[in-house]
């Protein structure tokens, strides 16, 4: 078995200094990043039918940089100026500073975790008294309303924005040897495309439990998985995985 192209179903890293750069470089190997799935913004229309009045809500959760956009895109497509004393609840610093870009940054009114939505939760019970409106996906990870009920928080769900899957049609004949998932929508991606897709000598990366369980719930051999005990990154699992398969070919 030869690796020779690998194709990660996301977006391109802007870091220069990425992983799979090194991994390409080491193992002589051609990655490509293709969003499989893209984000489509839910119409003012559609968002009607759900009935939700965002001005009777106090704080808003933001779980992504996608979820700032929507929501505030929907702000003026609705024509609801958002007040002052609004609070952000961000699920990493990274995604508070970027509301910047529509607001102006008060610590006051602003809050985030650290990278994990339990660590979010423990500065949001500190705020019961706050109507919360969480802005998410159509599909969206049910942990966090499970979450958000169990420790008893006044908030409301909203579908500002949905997952859809991108036109991969210029993939057939599919050249990869390789591919690496992030996402049971990805998963999903593939065969909206390709409904006829056979893995046989392909190689399949997922990344998290629920990628893992789409990737074997489509039929498919799950490869390479991560994290594990060992492989905390998806980056390091393939990394390993070329290893052991170029060490077995030189014997």
């Amino acid at each position: 078995m030869k690796i020779s192209r690998i194709v990660v179903a996301q977006q391109e890293p802007v870091n220069e200094k990425s992983p799979y750069l090194d991994i390409s470089n080491r193992y002589g190997v051609k990655i490509d990043f293709r969003p499989f799935i893209q984000v489509e913004g839910v119409t003012a229309k559609d968002f009607r039918t759900q009935k939700i009045n965002i001005s009777e809500h106090t704080a808003v959760i933001f779980t992504s940089k996608t979820a700032i956009d929507h929501y505030f895109r929907m702000c003026e497509e609705l024509r609801i100026s958002v007040p002052e004393t609004m609070k952000y609840f961000c699920i990493t610093e990274s995604v508070a500073l970027y509301l910047q870009k529509y607001i102006v940054y008060r610590k006051r009114k602003v809050f985030f975790g650290n990278n994990t939505f339990p660590d979010l939760l423990d500065i949001i019970q500190k705020h019961k008294d706050e109507f919360f409106l969480v802005p998410l996906s159509d599909i969206h990870k049910p942990e966090i309303p499970k979450a958000l009920d169990k420790a008893k928080i006044r908030y409301r769900k909203g579908v500002f924005y949905k997952t859809i899957s991108s036109d991969l049609s210029d993939l057939n004949p599919f050249p990869y040897d390789m591919v690496v998932f992030y996402s049971p929508s990805a998963v999903k991606a593939l065969f909206d495309n390709f409904p006829q897709f056979q893995q046989n000598e392909i190689i399949i990366g997922g990344f998290g439990k629920n990628t893992a369980k789409a990737i074997k719930d489509a039929g498919l051999r799950l490869d390479i998985s991560a994290p594990t005990p060992t492989c905390t990154s998806m980056t390091q699992a393939i990394d390993n995985f070329l290893k052991n398969l170029s060490k077995k070919s030189k014997q």
